[in-house]
């Protein structure tokens, strides 16, 4: 009788536990269904906040415990870097070389997987912790159904970072990003996937002549489903025609991360006073922002019930 009690309490207990993770798995499909519609649905005014290389005011940057904390605290995109090995394989690391952010040195480039794979990152002020560094497919296994991914450095990779993309299932689920000269090369650049993919732009506004004259035949040959805009002085023409590329089909990605990038709006100023600085943003019509900061510019769109 003992026996046939415990047999069922197993069976009671594997089913509960099955069930849930069955759910959570549903949820979690769900939930990046919800955020890449969000993503595409670009004249929306609930604005999409994207954490810089993770959270890494709180772990080591590109680390997978950057992520998970992005994750947890209701980023809805994750930008990473992604580099390549001595023997081929993709990793999540910003610098070309190891010395800034690993115990080890010298280039990416000239050293193997297994060798990298036995450094450890360090943290914001440069002590080694337990993290490792991940690789692309690492980074994409803890993110899938959870967190869109923009992927950083990676348009030179496309075709490798592509078939990682479809054995891990996550090809609807990444920001693919590049600068942009000429829609011709994008074209020949990406090749016959390139529609598979969400794709965004980079344009220096500082440095592109007819800006807006180049942003109109990328949305109508390209379709991007953003648009970057990087600009040191505010007084770019482009920034008066936002409702426009909006309303054109692709959302408006700004960084909030430095000075140059922004004109001056940047997250370290955002400290003293949210709403001369992201509020600069909401009334310029930006819905998508990359902060350095991601708890304080979530707070902030809540309050102004600009984020889900």
């Amino acid at each position: 009788m003992k026996c046939t009690f415990y047999a069922l309490f197993l069976i009671i207990v594997c089913s509960c536990n099955f069930n849930d993770e069955g759910k959570n798995k549903n949820t979690n499909r769900n939930n990046i269904e919800k955020l890449s519609k969000q993503l595409a649905n670009s004249e929306s005014d609930k604005i999409l906040v994207v954490s810089h290389r993770g959270d890494w005011r709180n772990a080591p940057e590109n680390s997978l415990q950057a992520i998970q904390n992005c994750i947890d605290m209701g980023v809805d995109i994750v930008e990473i870097d992604v580099r390549k090995t001595k023997d081929n394989q993709l990793v999540i690391i910003h610098d070309t070389t190891l010395d800034r952010t690993t115990t080890g040195s010298g280039l990416v480039s000239e050293w193997n997987l297994d060798s990298l794979k036995k450094l450890s990152l360090k943290n914001g002020l440069g002590i080694p912790t337990n993290h490792k560094i991940p690789t692309l497919k690492e980074a994409l296994k803890l993110s899938k159904n959870k967190i869109l991914l923009n992927l950083d450095k990676s348009y030179d990779y496309f075709d490798e970072v592509f078939v990682i993309l479809k054995e891990t299932s996550t090809i609807k689920q990444v920001l693919l990003k590049g600068s942009v000269n000429t829609v011709k090369k994008v074209q020949e650049d990406l090749g016959p996937n390139f529609d598979t993919v969400f794709f965004m732009p980079v344009i220096n506004l500082d440095k592109q002549k007819n800006a807006v004259s180049l942003i109109k035949e990328i949305q109508d040959k390209l379709k991007p489903v953003a648009i970057e805009l990087v600009f040191n002085k505010d007084t770019s023409s482009v920034l008066n025609h936002i409702s426009d590329i909006k309303r054109n089909g692709s959302r408006v990605w700004v960084n909030s991360l430095w000075a140059s990038l922004n004109a001056g709006y940047e997250d370290d100023a955002a400290l003293k006073n949210s709403d001369s600085i992201y509020g600069w943003y909401v009334k310029k019509g930006i819905n998508i922002i990359q902060t350095d900061r991601p708890e304080l510019l979530l707070n902030f769109l809540k309050s102004k019930n600009l984020h889900n």
